[in-house]
């Protein structure tokens, strides 16, 4: 990770002005904004999430992620937030620390204002979805703390109904993948990225290896719909549970085509973003994978759980390469779903938080205050 000095020099950030007095604050500092009583302050550092191994999918590769941590503090409790940014989503460490310098959230006195908040949030600037969520997620933990409930008793979820998660497997060589298969043994359930011409060879290796149930991942990679649809079909003979994304985002009449005669569920990723999104989904998909990076946070993710419900839809709640922070926030919304796809923290070597844990393959949302996590 890139020193301070040369962050801010790379990044054409550099040094506001704060307020009137001429304070000076960077734009992505580890130091924590003076605190004042009853306001809400916010500070916030950019991070470098180090993959353990390459993360292969079918358009693109890599070996890290760039993150930002963040903090909101309130009468000396603090809670906790992240924004990850894969590069699909559009969003840069810069892009980023750019939106949260924008906020000026110590007009709020009242956290609990949780709408109001996050209204002018998301008002402050289009897109910037992961960096909208980092402050929802920061803006839920402490407030669950003020109140010492974690989110799921708030919600009045059951953690018990928790569904097991996946655990990832990247497009990759056959040895590397009996390596991956060998340290997924814990996990109840495999998730296969495809997209390549070399699908069903790795779902033969995957095969080879173990019977446990499979999900299936394309990432846009399939092109064609008689094409995705006969791999479906082959996929459904080999314990597949669903498949999602199989075709291009663009693709709706395709995808729905596929839809109407698929032996499996067809859920929703890149498709969907945020809460008119899932509208958007009803009839072309089965189901939807709702990630907070991309819903702008808990608050909306929890109303896109509602209206796919009432809609009849099938629900996941999914990830990005991310902290235990991010990961054991979507955590608090598992007891709603059908599948869980929360192996983000997992995927990385330099976590720093404790929170959500995985027992016999089924997601364990930690009983703590807010949304679950400790800083390590």
């Amino acid at each position: 990770m890139m020193d301070r000095r040369n962050f801010l020099k790379a990044t054409g950030i550099g040094i506001l002005a704060a307020g009137t007095s001429g304070t000076l604050l960077t734009a992505c500092s580890t130091e924590k904004k003076k605190r004042s009583s009853g306001k809400l302050n916010l500070s916030f550092e950019p991070y470098d999430l180090k993959l353990r191994h390459a993360f292969n999918l079918a358009k693109n590769s890599r070996t890290h992620t760039p993150d930002v941590l963040v903090q909101l503090e309130y009468d000396g409790i603090i809670g906790y937030g992240e924004s990850s940014m894969p590069p699909y989503l559009g969003e840069t460490q810069v892009s980023v620390c750019k939106f949260l310098s924008s906020l000026d959230l110590s007009q709020f006195t009242d956290p609990f204002r949780l709408e109001e908040i996050l209204d002018y949030v998301d008002s402050a600037a289009p897109d910037n979805r992961a960096a909208k969520a980092s402050i929802d997620i920061a803006l839920h933990d402490l407030l669950g703390k003020i109140m010492q409930q974690p989110w799921y008793k708030i919600w009045g979820l059951t953690p018990e109904k928790a569904p097991d998660t996946s655990f990832t497997i990247g497009i990759d060589t056959a040895e590397i993948v009996r390596q991956k298969i060998e340290e997924a043994s814990p996990y109840n359930v495999i998730k296969i990225k495809m997209g390549l011409d070399n699908d069903k060879e790795l779902v033969n290796i995957i095969r080879s290896v173990t019977d446990r149930p499979i999900c299936v991942d394309a990432n846009q990679g399939w092109d064609n719909k008689e094409k995705a649809l006969e791999m479906i079909q082959w996929l459904s003979e080999r314990n597949c549970l669903f498949v999602e994304q199989p075709m291009p985002k663009e693709k709706i009449d395709e995808t729905a085509w596929i839809k109407e005669r698929s032996p499996l569920p067809i859920i929703a990723d890149e498709f969907l973003q945020r809460l008119p999104d899932v509208q958007r989904a009803y009839g072309v998909y089965d189901g939807i994978n709702i990630k907070l990076m991309k819903s702008t946070g808990m608050h909306e993710a929890y109303k896109m759980v509602t209206l796919a419900r009432a809609l009849n839809m099938k629900l996941m709640v999914g990830c990005m390469t991310e902290t235990s922070c991010a990961v054991t926030a979507a955590a608090q919304l598992s007891p709603l779903m059908d599948w869980a796809d929360l192996d983000g923290n997992l995927l990385i070597s330099n976590d720093r938080f404790d929170g959500i844990k995985i027992v016999n393959g089924q997601v364990k949302i930690p009983d703590r205050p807010g949304i679950g996590v400790i800083p390590v």
